[in-house]
Order: structure tokens, then sequence, then C-alpha cells
């Protein structure tokens, strides 16, 4: 497993984390501040990345909401944060866009393996069906009926 590239990280997430901070903290400086802080947790701990545990979008954002935590910690206490992810942090899906970390990661669970192994692969690892269909030893006809079925329980499990 070889490192993710930090510029091309940052070229990606730089803005979104921006504008995730900016609806969180009052001045442009304290968000500036903040970013840099993430990107610099991110550069220290990029060999620790697992690729295997989180796409590198759900460990930025994890990052980043540890950060703001505890910058709110330590500069307003008696703020808490929203567990909400919004739209340009999220997964592409337009169902997923409006839920949370948690929620997604409940339903996820609730998915049999190859349900979760089969949206996990298309959506975080952005796995073509035909890769995914090789790589679970399935036909691509078996992978997108899978794909549809888990997109429907996942629907019903969110709501």
């Amino acid at each position: 497993m070889t490192s993710p590239d930090v510029g091309k990280i940052y070229a990606t997430y730089s803005g979104k984390v921006m504008r995730y901070i900016m609806t969180r903290v009052q001045r442009r400086a304290e968000a500036e501040d903040l970013c840099e802080d993430v990107f610099e947790k991110v550069l220290r701990r990029i060999n620790d990345f697992d690729e295997t545990k989180a796409s590198v979008s759900t460990w930025i954002f994890t990052i980043t909401r540890n950060t703001l935590i505890d910058h709110f910690r330590k500069f307003r206490p008696s703020e808490e944060i929203s567990e909400e992810i919004p739209s340009d942090m999220s997964v592409e899906t337009p169902m997923l866009e409006r839920e949370t970390l948690d929620e997604l990661a409940d339903a996820l669970n609730r998915l049999d393996q190859e349900q979760r192994d089969i949206i996990v692969m298309l959506y975080y690892d952005k796995k073509p069906m035909t890769e995914i269909a090789r790589l679970m030893n399935l036909s691509y006809g078996a992978v997108k009926i899978r794909h549809q079925k888990a997109l429907s329980a996942l629907r019903q499990y969110m709501g």
C-alpha cells in the first residue's frame, strides 16, 4: 500500500475543508489558521492513513472535525459542533449528502458484507463496477443488481 499524494489531497480537499470550517467559525483568519492546522496534521499522519479503514475524504473530515472540536474546547467551551456533514464534504450520491457520518456508518453496518463491500468500493474507493465484479468474482450484472439492492436497503435504513 502506497501513501496518498499530499499535494493532490491538498488540491482536492483544501477548498472543501475551508468551506466546512468557515460555516463554523466567525472570522476568515481563524478559519485559515484551522485549515492550515488540518493539513499540517494530514502531512504528519499521512503514513498512518489506512485506506482499508476509511476513504481519504472520511479521514480528512475526521481530522477537520477533531481540529474544530479541540479549537472550540479551547476557545469556546460552551459551544458544540454539529455532526451534520455539509454537502460539499460528502459522498456524491444526493441521498447520502443529507445524512451524518454516524447515520451512514450505522446503515452501512446493517448491510450484509457483500453489499457493504460493493458500496465502499464504488463510492469511497471510486472503483468502476467492472473492477468490482472482477475483484468479487461476480458478473457485472450481478454487481449492478446487488448495488441497487444495497442502495435500496441504505435508503430504507436511513429513512
